[in-house]
């Protein structure tokens, strides 16, 4: 009995060695691939003969793809087993990568990653629901905070890594690459990660309420990246909108009447969670728009003139620094307030674009720097704290889906921002262009417009701070740091997580 026991208890530790190793090395690679695709914006741009303006849509409809499907990929994983789930997600990566890979047009590159924003959504939220499943314990705290490291180091390495292999192999190596790495999680997956599903939970999935948020988003970041060539208030701009209405208040009715609802509909009378999801959102459209705006500017030989190289290092400040600032930021919030550290996040991070609202085109690099590093501050300083909120103003039976609200947003976010300050830019360069300035300070008025419009936001974000008082705070162990760490990419569970079922009226 006790040959046996010792067995089972090794095959178990090797099924969760299994699991751990190809989770942290998906996620890794997903993360990467995300953050790398703005830097390789031009070399595609060059080679597809596709303009830059175009190719946002490798970058908005990988987040409005991920947006539809996060929340109903960790439901079929549920319900048809996560293992065969995942392997599909990663199979589907894989396919997305080589189609990129080979495509020699931009359409076929943005279709490539709208097919890629599904595969990545399904990779995180399978993977992550594997690893909760293979570890117990303070081994599953361990396993979960290891992910949320890999998650946030991939995200901070993808640009630095993506313009490396511009330069060595051509835009399409990363493709390559990542596309080996998912093929070797396919079959370690195959071979050592068992099956697991929830046999408790209803087999019930809200396609229709999928399909309802695709269909309510695309259309408004249709509006947004074609509204200044259309005309704001134009038949096609206008039908966009109406077309989103009409899809939002489906959704609404949809999901009273769905057995398993993508998205609870009394969560939203949740004033914490709604805040907290809002300034979440707001946080992952701000980064996203800034590494798009940057990755050109810097690259643009009428700006700075970077390698792809140079312009990765140059994020650096930005990468990095966030995600060496967030695991600091928990005791930070525990020893002083939530609200007070969200709020003041947001404040430097709209200092930081406010200096970079001044742009100009003599600015060398080292202007963009402390810039570049207030908004990392910033942004260290809010995501952790409002990504905790999210989950701790709530029940703990009810800290899945609200976990599954604040990642919608962030896909939310990063499409419905890009599309934004990618529009404002254009039209803003494009202005100046006619008005017979230089190229170089046409570059500098677009940055700048669209860097105005990002303060405004993150000032908006210090107005939903005001409304974060009512939640328990995280105490500040490993675990919290490194959610807080995985804060910009995903919200993991903290100390803090299902805190409203004890302490209804905990006020901070």
């Amino acid at each position: 009995m006790a040959a046996e026991s010792s067995a089972a208890t090794a095959t178990t530790s090797r099924g969760a060695g299994a699991v751990l190793l190809v989770t942290c090395l998906s996620t890794l690679v997903v993360n990467a691939n995300t953050s790398a695709v703005s830097i390789l914006l031009p070399a595609i741009s060059a080679d597809t003969g596709t303009s830059v303006d175009t190719l946002q849509w490798a970058v908005t409809g990988y987040s409005l793809m991920g947006a539809a499907v996060i929340v109903t990929a960790g439901g079929l994983g549920d319900v048809f087993g996560r293992k065969r789930v995942f392997q599909l997600g990663l199979l589907l990566f894989i396919v997305s990568c080589v189609f990129i890979a080979l495509s020699t047009s931009g359409l076929a590159v943005i279709i490539g990653r709208i097919i890629q924003g599904a595969a990545g959504a399904t990779i995180l939220a399978c993977g992550l629901s594997l690893l909760a499943v293979a570890n117990h314990g303070q081994q599953q705290l361990r396993a979960v905070s290891l992910w949320g490291a890999a998650a946030a180091v991939g995200a901070a390495a993808g640009p630095l890594v993506g313009g490396v292999l511009v330069d060595v192999t051509g835009w399409q190596g990363l493709f390559w690459i990542d596309a080996a790495l998912a093929l070797i999680c396919v079959l370690v997956t195959w071979g050592a990660v068992a099956e697991s599903r929830d046999e408790q939970r209803s087999r019930s999935i809200d396609y229709l309420g999928a399909l309802l948020v695709a269909l309510t988003l695309s259309p408004i970041v249709l509006a947004m990246s074609m509204g200044a060539d259309w005309g704001w208030l134009s038949v096609p701009t206008i039908a966009c909108l109406l077309i989103a209405v009409a899809s939002g208040f489906a959704f609404v009715f949809v999901e009273k009447r769905v057995t398993v609802p993508l998205l609870d509909l009394a969560l939203l009378r949740n004033v914490v969670l709604v805040a907290s999801t809002v300034a979440i959102l707001i946080g992952a459209g701000t980064i996203n728009g800034l590494m798009y705006l940057l990755s050109l500017y810097f690259q643009n030989p009428d700006a700075l003139g970077m390698t792809a190289f140079q312009a990765g290092l140059a994020l650096l400040p930005a990468t990095v620094g966030l995600v060496l600032i967030a695991p600091l930021v928990p005791k930070l919030a525990a020893k002083t307030s939530g609200r007070q550290v969200v709020g003041l996040g947001f404040l430097v991070t709209a200092i930081g674009f406010g200096v970079l609202g001044f742009v100009h085109a003599s600015w060398n690099y080292l202007a963009f720097v402390l810039p570049l590093v207030a908004i990392a501050v910033g942004m260290g300083l809010s995501n952790g704290p409002s990504s905790s909120a999210a989950t701790a103003c709530v029940p703990q039976n009810q800290v899945g889906s609200a976990s599954g609200v604040s990642n919608m947003a962030r896909y939310v976010g990063a499409a419905v921002a890009t599309a934004l300050v990618a529009t404002i830019n254009a039209s803003v360069i494009g202005r100046r262009a006619e008005e017979g300035a230089a190229m170089s300070e046409a570059l500098a008025a677009g940055l700048a417009a669209a860097s105005w419009v990002m303060a405004g936001f993150s000032v908006a974000g210090v107005v939903m701070a005001m409304l974060l008082k009512r939640h328990r705070m995280a105490r500040g162990t490993l675990q919290d740091a490194a959610a807080s760490a995985a804060a910009p990419l995903h919200t993991l569970t903290t100390t803090a997580s299902g805190a409203a079922d004890a302490h209804p009226a905990v006020t901070k």
